[in-house]
């Protein structure tokens, strides 16, 4: 992908109190905020259905999962991510080279999300980008590589697994687990036609990305799996990798509440 002069970098707009690190970091003054959400409020509801006597499924509760006498307890799931790309409404792909204008990327990372748990939605970046109209997102999960590309990565997160993409921290029925995944997938999101991203210099716009961590660790029936038994090797890591690339969409979320629900 080649870089476009409206892009700018944004290493130095990472939020540090999101992100828990301190590299000067400065306030979101660009016309573009993407925050990540991992709670999907219209689910609620008919997760708490599935999750009742004689019925089978799960029930969220913030950050736990309840299936029969199963119970998984996420306390951290952090995701590496880099390179955020904005198709505009009037543009049908942006396949080819040179890319049309219209594609607008904006290079960031590695960077390495800190995934709120429970409802609500965290900014993480700004970014400034054409003012215009918006209909796919496109951004890379990224695996940490020990290349020079991700040396300023690994200085700032040398406890994060080189080789890895995600890791998901918490207990399955009581017992400890650390989940890690190398997935390594370019995503691509359609936005609402209906009501496409709208970008403009008169204020800020938030995109939300939401990642729905309760759909992760499920077997094909909707039955909780234990997550380490989806680490490399195991049984359970091709279904998990699938879970985790069809989990993840992305809105307008005027006020960044990770709520799609009153954006229509």
């Amino acid at each position: 992908m080649g870089t476009f002069p409206y892009a700018r970098t944004l290493a130095a707009l990472v939020l540090a109190a999101s992100l828990g690190c301190s590299d000067g970091a400065g306030p979101l003054t660009s016309n573009l905020l993407v925050s990540f959400a991992t709670f999907d409020p219209a689910a609620t509801p008919r997760a708490a259905m599935l999750g009742a006597p004689g019925a089978s499924g799960a029930a969220l509760a913030n950050d736990t999962l309840v299936d029969g006498t199963d119970t998984l307890i996420i306390t951290r799931a952090e995701i590496v991510v880099r390179e955020i790309e904005l198709r505009r409404l009037d543009i049908a792909s942006c396949d080819g080279e040179p890319e049309p204008p219209g594609c607008e990327e904006v290079e960031i990372g590695p960077v390495l999300v800190d995934l709120p748990l429970g409802p609500g939605a965290v900014a993480k970046f700004a970014a400034g980008l054409p003012a215009g109209a918006y209909s796919e997102i496109t951004f890379e999960i990224h695996q940490v590589t020990n290349d020079a590309a991700d040396a300023a990565f690994r200085t700032l997160h040398p406890g994060f697994p080189v080789g890895q993409s995600i890791r998901v921290q918490g207990t399955f029925n009581g017992t400890a687990f650390e989940y890690q995944t190398e997935l390594n997938v370019k995503q691509e999101l359609d936005l609402d036609l209906r009501t496409p991203l709208v970008v403009s210099d008169a204020a800020a716009t938030n995109l939300t990305i939401r990642i729905g961590l309760a759909r992760w660790f499920r077997a094909l029936n909707g039955s909780l799996v234990n997550p380490a038994s989806a680490n490399k090797g195991q049984p359970n890591e091709g279904l998990v990798n699938e879970n985790i690339k069809t989990s993840i969409e992305a809105f307008e979320d005027r006020d960044g509440d990770g709520d799609d629900r009153d954006e229509g």
